[in-house]
């Protein structure tokens, strides 16, 4: 009787996005959307943005990646990815946590955007003042 490979699942926000990862035993293969994860996120700091869990705790070669992203923009959807892929790895392998936690990796960025205020034209800006 085989086994089935276990999926480790998590889930991380940034801004408005929303990233839900899962995690398989693999050789770093990693998918965003059914998409390569190259395509997805076109440039390289961003790549290295989302990669930096996997890094630092030398985890990059071993687990397959598959991501579902939505919501925000590219920037928001990286960070929620980190975020998950974060909180997945602490699922697969609880060790790392001081690792991550002290370089700042599971703490959800709280930034968002300001909503905007009736009669106004924005969140802070205020129509021009005319003293005559």
């Amino acid at each position: 009787m085989a086994t089935t490979p276990q999926v480790i699942c998590a889930t991380g926000r940034r801004k408005n996005a929303v990233a839900t990862v899962q995690l398989t035993a693999g050789t770093g293969k990693l998918l965003a959307n059914g998409r390569d994860f190259e395509n997805y996120f076109p440039s390289v700091p961003l790549r290295n943005y989302v990669l930096q869990p996997l890094k630092l705790t030398n985890t990059d070669q071993k687990f397959d990646i598959l991501a579902k992203v939505n919501g925000g923009g590219i920037v928001g959807q990286s960070g929620a990815l980190r975020h998950a892929l974060a909180r997945a790895l602490i699922l697969a392998d609880s060790s790392l946590r001081d690792v991550l936690k002290n370089s700042g990796l599971l703490t959800r960025d709280a930034r968002m955007k300001e909503r905007k205020k009736a009669g106004r034209p924005g969140a802070r800006k205020r129509f021009q003042f005319s003293k005559r």
